[in-house]
């Protein structure tokens, strides 16, 4: 597991643009969405808190997607109750070959709520 600081860290940077990234396939309009490292059975979103850190994943098998900004107002109000009926969790500022630090969605979504700009 990631210190504690990777969350803080992710909503730092977050909270300047009130902006999210997640990568959408261009044709499909399909998100990346993977097998959890840490938790059996369970799928999640990675998600990452800059573009450059998105983009920096459309390579090899994700060559097709692209990075997608989510406002913070528009995760609250569309994102997490489909997500959440999907049992899905978050993986923040995901890197493959690394430690994925990865939290249950309505943590996620309440952290994110105290950096959301009103």
């Amino acid at each position: 597991m990631t210190t504690p600081n990777t969350l803080s860290d992710f909503l730092m940077q977050v909270k300047e643009n009130q902006l999210i990234w997640a990568l959408q396939d261009k044709a499909s309009e399909d998100w990346v969405v993977l097998d959890s490292i840490n938790f059996e059975n369970t799928d999640v979103m990675p998600l990452w808190s800059t573009e450059a850190l998105a983009k920096s994943h459309c390579v090899e098998e994700w060559a097709e997607y692209t990075p997608v900004a989510i406002t913070v107002a528009d995760w609250m109000e569309f994102w997490v109750e489909d997500l959440l009926e999907d049992g899905v969790i978050i993986g923040l500022n995901w890197q493959e070959n690394d430690d994925c630090f990865e939290l249950e969605l309505a943590e996620f979504t309440q952290s994110l709520a105290t950096v959301e700009a009103l």
